[in-house]
């Protein structure tokens, strides 16, 4: 899936974790190789990319704000934390680890999905990701980085469709593409419970 998205440019702090690896994968998500994390959104090199979604003990979203000098997506709403594993980490381990280091909170990620998505920036910064979707549950409140976070809070489901449906643009691209995602496979493992 390719989707365009506005964005501002990068600036300032967030130039000093610019230069860390991605793990470069093929479609079933075998590594093929690595490269420099702005190289790859440059080439648009498919890379492996996590989303953590954080639930609080009602039920709701914690949601961050991203800060607004990020490279791309800088001030949109999304899950409570993204990033890329590092050579040999799993997804739901480094997830568990940039938690920490995005939201001063601790909470345990478990892995639930993943997809393929590919999004191209104004600043001509492409994602082209696989992502791996984990989850986690905590009434911990978070200690933003503000390096990383402008702002979070928690929303209920009711709430965060209708902010989706009516301002679609004040949220990431990959966390509209698997929001849906997210929600059904949660319901269904209810279910099963």
């Amino acid at each position: 899936m390719t989707i365009s998205n506005e964005s501002r440019s990068y600036t300032g702090d967030a130039m000093s974790a610019l230069n860390e690896m991605v793990v470069l994968v093929n479609p079933q998500d075998q590594e093929v190789g690595m490269m420099e994390k702005m190289e790859a959104h440059r080439k648009g090199a498919l890379h492996r990319a996590f989303s953590f979604f954080i639930f609080n003990s009602n039920g709701e979203w914690l949601l961050q704000q991203r800060a607004h000098d990020k490279y791309h997506s800088g001030g949109l709403w999304t899950n409570a934390c993204c990033s890329h594993p590092r050579k040999g980490e799993s997804a739901a381990t480094a997830a568990t680890r940039r938690l920490q280091e995005e939201l001063g909170l601790y909470c345990q990620a478990k892995p639930l999905f993943h997809f393929i998505y590919r999004s191209e920036f104004s600043n001509a910064l492409i994602e082209h990701e696989l992502d791996h979707v984990c989850v986690g549950y905590s009434d911990q409140l978070p200690e933003p980085n503000p390096e990383e976070v402008s702002s979070y809070r928690y929303i209920s489901t009711e709430a965060l469709e209708f902010e989706l449906s009516a301002y679609p643009e004040n949220f990431t691209v990959w966390f509209r593409i698997c929001y849906e995602q997210v929600k059904d496979k949660l319901a269904a493992l209810k279910q099963t419970a």
